[in-house]
């Protein structure tokens, strides 16, 4: 077992408040290891982290005493405390490495793959294992409404998320492996789409058995056991109905009815998630009412499409939508709910990003009305004038540019009753937006 393979390490996590390394922290705890860490700032997952007994620092100045330092692939090598931990000859993880060590502890493991939409599958799918009453561990990218971002009721599935940042997924060997789509993401890695596919068939070349989407055309490229889709695949949802924007379908396979599912969250882009999580599902045993259960007992992830409050009677929904297609998704089902206009802010996510992707994101943010473009966060990287949020606010009629809370503030008073608000972007905007409310 991973406590017993490695009696006697101990961890250090720079950026331990991370959705992601917050997981891998808390379940090390859990095997019994010492566990610090430290972050630039503050929040609940921290909060949750020091509740566990895990002592977290706030800053870059304290001394690392552990043996083992844990830093995600965003992290330089330039950063203050990892240069300390290599002068000082720590043994150094990536949060990659580290979690494809803790997946080979367990027997069966499930990973989720793709551009966009991977945290609300691996939710789906672990809701699945949850109401089954199965033993299972989730690691999740974002926090499902039920299970946060880190669950554990034993040690005989792990559910985890895949990331493709520099090929990072490569770590994980799955027994099955989802693949959602393929769209170009991640440019400062990345040179082209051929390039990313090429990543993402190496990481289906690792699993035992492979499901992808079927809709997608660079996914159905990948040697797979099991496909799903609306258009194509041996599982598809018929008869789909909408209910405020809400979404009942009925599941086949092989064009013969299963069962009906009825999802309990917004958007069409989620019969797509939901096919993907019962695929995964079914290639693991599972009955069509077991999966019919766990899916709709799925209530949602924080930040993706969460209504936050309301500004001045108008209602406030953020969701983590920072590339094109899930631009477009988001303000597709905003449309549906507002009676009266959509008033959409956005804010890029990396320089490169916004740079390598601007003619799309000029196109689709085009279909909004007046949006607002708040200055783009840079998370890792360095200014770039070319990829800032202004390249894109002043190729757009009527565009804003912000860069101030104040200034966002000021520019939403123009809400009015009857209109939505929707707020986008991976950054710190989220944040930001809840501070006004």
């Amino acid at each position: 077992m991973f406590s017993e393979r490695t009696a006697g390490e101990s961890y250090y996590f720079i950026g331990i408040g991370g959705v992601s390394m917050s997981a891998l922290a808390l379940y090390l705890k859990e095997q019994g290891h010492a566990v610090r860490g430290s972050d630039a700032v503050s929040g609940d997952k921290i909060a949750r982290l020091r509740a566990a007994g895990i002592p977290v620092s706030i800053g870059e100045s304290e001394e690392i005493t552990e043996s083992t330092v844990v830093y995600t692939g965003a992290v330089e090598k330039t950063h203050p405390q990892l240069s300390a931990a290599i002068r000082a000859g720590k043994r150094l993880v990536t949060r990659a490495e580290l979690l494809g060590r803790i997946a080979e502890e367990f027997p069966h493991v499930l990973s989720v793959a793709g551009c966009h939409g991977k945290t609300t599958a691996s939710c789906m799918l672990s809701h699945i294992f949850y109401r089954s009453g199965r033993q299972f561990t989730s690691h999740i990218g974002g926090d499902d409404l039920l299970l946060g971002n880190y669950f554990s009721r034993g040690r005989e599935y792990f559910i985890t998320e895949a990331c493709e940042f520099k090929r990072s997924f490569l770590a994980l060997h799955s027994e099955i492996a989802v693949i959602l789509n393929c769209d170009l993401d991640h440019t400062d890695c990345y040179k082209s789409g051929e390039e990313l596919f090429s990543a993402y068939t190496a990481f289906a070349e690792q699993a035992e058995r492979v499901v992808v989407n079927s809709d997608d055309l660079r996914a159905r490229r990948i040697p797979h056991a099991l496909d799903f889709g609306l258009y194509s695949g041996e599982i598809r949802a018929a008869d789909i109905r909408a209910f405020g924007e809400r979404y009942a379908f009925t599941v086949t396979e092989g064009d013969m009815p299963v069962v009906r599912v009825t999802l309990n969250v917004p958007g069409k882009v989620h019969i797509y998630n939901a096919l993907a999580a019962y695929a995964a599902a079914r290639l693991c045993g599972f009955s069509g009412e077991e999966m019919k259960e766990g899916l709709e007992s799925f209530q949602g992830v924080r930040r993706r499409f969460e209504r936050v409050g309301e500004l001045n009677g108008v209602p406030v929904i953020c969701d983590y939508a920072h590339h094109p297609r899930e631009i477009a998704a988001a303000l597709e089902t905003a449309r549906k709910l507002c009676t009266g206009t959509v008033r959409v802010v956005f804010q890029p996510h990396t320089y490169t990003r916004t740079r390598d992707l601007l003619q799309d994101f000029v196109a689709v943010l085009r279909r909004a009305e007046r949006p607002i473009l708040y200055k783009t966060y840079s998370a890792r990287e360095k200014f770039d004038l070319a990829g800032s949020a202004v390249q894109i606010s002043g190729r757009i009629e009527g565009a804003t540019y912000v860069q101030s809370p104040e200034q966002l503030k000021r520019a939403l008073g123009e809400a009015a009753k009857g209109d939505l608000i929707l707020v986008l972007g991976a950054g710190d905007i989220y944040d930001i937006v809840r501070s006004i409310l």
